[in-house]
Formats: structure tokens, sequence, C-alpha cells
């Protein structure tokens, strides 16, 4: 299950008491080795032909990646043990973030994929 980073929960608080903030218009998904509430995913690749994924959801409460996506790495990597959205293809404000169910080994060039509704973001 995701977690809200403190930016989104602030977000969420600032659009519930209509406050009407800036939402995001697009969301990428990231890999990295760690993760917080403060920063979301961290540790993120550097090169090796890493980068952020658009992200688009489907459904109507928990909200699920309506298509699978594909990080291709030119090089090895290291493990990658979380995931999470951020708003901007860099830089950009964290949102979500989570432990991978198994943490993603590259050791050398490869791909890590994530299926079609297996990311998933809960509001709460």
């Amino acid at each position: 299950m995701t977690a809200l980073t403190d930016y989104a929960r602030n977000l969420v608080a600032r659009a519930v008491c209509a406050r009407v903030p800036a939402l995001p218009t697009n969301a990428y998904l990231a890999l990295g080795t760690g993760g917080s509430l403060a920063a979301g995913v961290t540790g993120e690749p550097v090169g090796a032909g890493y980068a952020r994924q658009r992200v688009t959801f489907a459904g109507t409460g928990d909200q699920a990646n309506a298509a699978l996506l594909r990080f291709t790495f030119t090089a090895g990597v290291g493990s990658l043990t979380h995931i999470g959205l951020f708003d901007a293809v860099q830089g950009g404000n964290p949102l979500t973030f989570s432990a991978l169910a198994t943490p993603a080994a590259l050791p050398a060039a490869g791909q890590v994929t994530v299926p079609a509704s297996s990311f998933v973001v809960t509001a709460s």
C-alpha cells in the first residue's frame, strides 16, 4: 500500500477545505532505494538510461495504474526497493511512496516492469 507524502496530505487538506490548490496535471512513477513521508522515493538512480515514467490511473476509489510501465536500464544500478509518484518528470513534488513487494536487483542492464493495476493509490 502506498503512503501519501507530507506534501500530498497538505494538498488534499487544502482541497477539502475549498482552498483550491494547484493539483497535479500529470503523475510520474519513480524507483529508488528508500522513501519517507517528507521526500517520497529517495535514492533514484542517476544515468544508466533511468527516467521516471508517466502514469495514468483508473478506478473510482482506489486508483491503479491503467497500463504496464517499463523502466529500461543501460547499465546496472544495484537494488531498487521503493516506488512512488512525483508531479514532474524531474524534480517536482513527492506524492506517494511504498516499498516494492520484491526488490528489483539490477547488477547489469535490464528492465523493471510494473504490471497494469499493480501500483495502487488509496486515500486512507
